[in-house]
């Protein structure tokens, strides 16, 4: 029998045990013992152990529990020696409502291996109850005529014990006119009060005797019965029924009030001896007198009470006819009422054990309940068909046994799709019509680490100014995971290999918890233009799971370096030089130009040239663009011959940085300036021999960047998806700075990569992804530049 709770080891007994018997690996026997009734509590039925001829070594390894039985557990077993043994105290009595054979059936588990073995346990009965009379004194009024062997029928006592601990014969007190004869009827010992010496009222009028009805225990009880008899004149006919055994059956939903059957009984005496009155006899169970009611003038029986066929399948009725003579005579009927059963009880579904979590990754077939039904009717009516009738991946396995099932996996779990399942399951009796009993399993699905963690975005990209802040963090990257708990819990950590020839990753640290990336040094845009690394997601499960993504980084330049003059540049590095030009030229006459460069790109790198300070403003004009001198006249004899010109040369970032060279511009007679002219163009050739070795590396350095840039935007191209597009632009380059930009479009935006070589007339304003350049329509006036850049975080 189960004990008053399920423990999770139950359960999982329960669980192997239908695995057993799903693979036909289950072995049965069953056993049967005896114990005697009012057991004290801790007495030893039997050794399940012992009678299975399980070796006393391998015990250690054995553990033996009871699995099924009623809900009051009245035997429990010892699960280290398999020691049967009375859980708490037995009424026969209560439990077999006196029945002549009173047996139990426990179903005992036994692990490691696993076995079921059938216990069954016959409860004997003890003498603990003595015979009783329904009541204590009895009347009989006999007539003085009647003759000796009349017989009248005492009340039956009634002992709730079974066997020969029940009633075994009757006793009277010593006399001279009555004795005691015993009548056997069914099952019941029925004393009958025999005249065996005529009376006389005129001598004694009143007897008073005492019947005793004896057990058959050791010691015998007894019950005592106080028969007084008067003595009465003659009535010399009994009523007699029409049938001495009225057998009726009936439905036992029949309604309360219905009549039942009726009885009848005739006398031939006439007048008041005549006169039938009926009852029932009162030795009947109590539960009759509760049930049913007879009419003492009609004879009539009708239902008092509801009928139960499971509590009892039919009733015995005594009645008794008695005429109004003096004495009255009696006669008796046996009235058999047969219970007809109906559907009138749902089936029961029993939990036997639920395991209530399942892992995800359990197999096909996994047990994961054991449930049995029962019917309280009887017949088809008792049969029950069971069944799930909600969509889910279990089905229903019967036992070994009658109306015993298990509940195990159909398909596949995926605990990331429904976390939890209920299985309801419906039992359906074959009765017509049908009742159903519909009973609900929950449980839960625990997780397996059957996910890897995710990048939403594969690869990322992300957009740097340079010089940034050392130790600070400059991006993240996020990932997740479906699973749960520490399946779900992710770390970071930035790949080292499979990047050839790069060591950038090493410059950079992440936060293993949060993915957050910093950058362990300053980064120069002149130095480094991009980078890029792989950043390993791995969650906690066991085995771990892990995935990568590609990041690249892009960075931006900030004008953190001002123009450098090429020309002019004296020997002793300052920017200063002298041109002698005739005197006689006109206006529009090219004096020199002023050649500068700067490292940085777009606007930062883009040179605007202006007169600081110019000794004559109506000679001497500068092309803010190129950097060329021209005249704007030509010169007068009251002229100057030589004039100073301070040219500054400004880039044009947020904050703009600038340098300045001096010219000096010496006027002289035309014939002076053509015997210079052969002096001059030989240091002129060495100086344009140094401007053109400059001017050589610094194109050499554009036209790389222009083609790794070139090279890095295909890729990024070649990575995206089908939507995303890209056309690349050559701008026209203006003529005089040393400035280039790479335009690419990407749906309605346009972008920019500005590199030195920048076309003029383009407006550059902040994009929406970090920070990248976004190229809107050309507008406004020619010759305009407007330079915006943002630091987006």
């Amino acid at each position: 029998m189960a004990g008053k709770g399920q423990s999770s080891d139950y359960a999982w007994v329960a669980f192997h045990l239908c695995l057993l018997w799903f693979y036909g690996k289950q072995t049965l026997a069953e056993l049967r013992y005896s114990v005697p009734e009012e057991a004290r509590e801790g007495t030893v039925v039997g050794n399940v152990a012992k009678d299975l001829g399980l070796d006393k070594t391998s015990l250690t390894d054995r553990r033996f529990r009871v699995v099924s039985g009623s809900k009051d557990a009245f035997f429990e077993v010892k699960p280290e020696n398999g020691a049967l043994q009375v859980h708490r105290k037995i009424d026969r009595e209560e439990l077999c409502h006196g029945s002549h054979a009173c047996l139990m059936e426990l179903k005992i588990l036994v692990e490691n291996p696993m076995e079921m073995h059938h216990v069954v346990i016959e409860i004997t009965d003890v003498n603990d109850h003595s015979p009783s009379f329904s009541e204590k004194v009895q009347i009989i009024e006999i007539a003085e005529q009647s003759s000796p062997g009349t017989r009248f029928e005492l009340h039956a006592a009634r002992d709730p014990d079974a066997g020969l601990n029940s009633i075994r014969t009757y006793t009277l007190t010593s006399n001279d006119h009555f004795e005691i004869e015993i009548n056997q009827n069914d099952e019941d010992k029925i004393p009958f009060l025999v005249l065996k010496k005529s009376l006389d009222r005129e001598q004694k009028d009143r007897h008073v005797l005492f019947v005793t009805a004896v057990d058959g225990g050791k010691p015998p009880k007894t019950g005592t019965l106080n028969v007084s008899i008067i003595v009465l004149d003659s009535n010399d006919n009994r009523p007699i029924f029409s049938e001495d055994t009225y057998q009726i059956e009936i439905e036992e939903n029949a309604q309360i009030g219905s009549a039942v059957t009726k009885v009848n009984a005739k006398d031939p005496d006439e007048g008041s001896n005549g006169e039938i009155e009926y009852s029932l006899s009162k030795t009947l169970p109590r539960k009759v007198y509760e049930i049913f009611e007879l009419d003492n003038l009609s004879g009539e029986i009708k239902l008092k009470g509801p009928l139960d066929f499971e509590e009892s399948e039919n009733y015995k009725l005594e009645i008794q006819a008695s005429d109004k003579g003096q004495p009255p005579l009696t006669g008796r009927c046996r009235v058999i009422i047969k219970i007809k059963d109906v559907n009138d009880n749902l089936p029961v579904i029993e939990v036997t054990s639920l395991s209530n979590t399942v892992s995800e990754d359990s197999k096909a077939g996994t047990v994961i309940s054991l449930i049995s039904v029962s019917d309280k009717d009887s017949g088809v009516n008792g049969k029950v068909k069971l069944r799930i009738i909600n969509d889910v991946p279990f089905e229903l396995k019967p036992s070994y046994k009658d109306n015993i099932y298990s509940v195990v996996t159909e398909g596949r779990l995926d605990r990331e799709q429904v976390p939890q399942y209920e299985v309801i399951i419906k039992a359906t009796d074959c009765g017509e019509p049908p009742l159903s009993t519909i009973k609900s399993l929950s449980f839960q699905l625990t997780d397996v680490n059957d996910n890897s963690p995710h990048f939403d975005k594969n690869p990322l990209q992300f957009y740097l100014v340079e010089n940034n802040v050392v130790g600070a963090p400059i991006f993240s990257v996020s990932a997740t995971d479906i699973d749960v708990n520490e399946n779900a819990a992710i770390s970071y950590h930035i790949a080292r290999e499979g990047i050839e020839n790069d060591l950038t990753p090493s410059f950079l640290n992440i936060n293993s918890d949060n993915g957050e990336i910093s950058a362990l040094k300053s980064f120069d845009f002149e130095t480094v233009k991009s980078f890029r690394f792989h950043v390993v997601a791995s969650d906690s499960g066991t085995p771990s799971l892990s995935s990568n993504v590609t990041v690249h980084v892009f960075i931006l330049d900030q004008n953190d370096n001002a123009p450098v003059i090429l020309y002019p540049m004296s020997s002793n590095g300052s920017a200063e030089g002298v041109e002698e030009i005739p005197r006689n030229v006109n206006a529009g006459y090219v004096v020199t130009k002023v050649r500068a460069y700067d490292a940085d790109i777009g606007y930062n790198g883009w040179l605007l040239f202006s007169l600081q300070e110019v000794t004559e403003h109506s000679l001497f004009t500068l092309d803010r663009y190129t950097g060329q001198i021209k005249t704007l006249r030509p010169f007068t004899e009251t002229d100057e011959a030589e004039h100073k010109l301070v040219i500054l040369v400004k880039d044009n970032g947020n904050i703009s940085l600038s340098a300045t060279a001096t010219v000096i511009v010496k006027v002289v007679e035309p014939k002076e300036a053509f015997a210079a002219s052969d002096v001059k163009s030989s240091a002129k050739a060495d100086e344009d021999t140094n401007v053109t070795f400059y001017l050589m590396i610094t194109l050499g350095s554009v036209s790389a960047l222009f083609l790794i840039s070139i090279i890095v935007l295909i890729a990024m191209q070649c990575s995206k998806t089908t939507e995303y597009t890209s056309k690349y632009l050559q701008e026209a380059n203006y003529d005089g700075t040393l400035c280039h930009s790479i335009q690419y479009r990407s749906g309605d935006k346009r972008y920019m990569l500005v590199g030195p070589r920048m076309s003029i007339g383009s407006t550059i304003v902040p994009g929406s992804h970090a920070n990248t350049l976004v190229l809107p329509d050309r507008r406004g006036t020619p010759g305009e530049v407007r330079l915006d850049v943002h630091n987006v975080k």
